[in-house]
């Protein structure tokens, strides 16, 4: 496979899906612990107020999403990351730090709601806060390439090869 400049128009629509679902998701899952419980049978059933499936149902998109960038990246690789090496390491790193955190969060979610483990809502919900804090420092470093150190970076994700 030969060095790709940029990403396709597959990948970075599946970026921005995947970026907007994973926001949605974080803001819609109040009340989860509720449904959880109703769910569980460990609350009475007009307790909960938000409809706990378009939570579920976007966490499993998410999944296959990724699940679905993993397999886009296998095929047709990234670009290389500009800069210097220690900062293409750094990148590196984060982007490893992200897949698994995208990956996760769902899987541990997929337990908790279809497998009926609810010890596992609070890990679901740990790991969700951190894959937010990861995502918003993938963000910042986009941001800081494209006005900072004025490489372009960002408008890989905008504009297919």
């Amino acid at each position: 496979m030969g060095k790709v400049q940029g990403y396709s128009g597959l990948q970075i629509a599946v970026h921005w899906i995947t970026a907007i679902l994973v926001v949605f998701n974080y803001f819609y899952s109040e009340g989860m612990g509720s449904a959880l419980d109703q769910r569980l049978g460990e609350t009475p059933e007009h307790a909960v107020e938000i409809n706990p499936q378009i939570h579920v149902w976007v966490g499993v998109a998410v999944l296959a999403l990724v699940v679905l960038r993993l397999v886009l990246r296998m095929k047709r690789g990234a670009p290389a990351a500009p800069g210097p090496e220690w900062l293409a390491m750094a990148a590196l790193w984060g982007h490893r730090l992200l897949y698994a955190l995208l990956l996760l969060a769902p899987v541990l979610g997929g337990l908790t709601w279809f497998g009926g483990i609810g010890s596992l809502g609070d890990v679901h919900a740990l790991v969700a806060n951190g894959l937010l804090i990861v995502a918003g420092g993938h963000a910042v470093m986009a941001l800081f390439h494209q006005y900072v150190l004025k490489d372009h970076l960002l408008l890989r994700m905008m504009r297919a090869d």
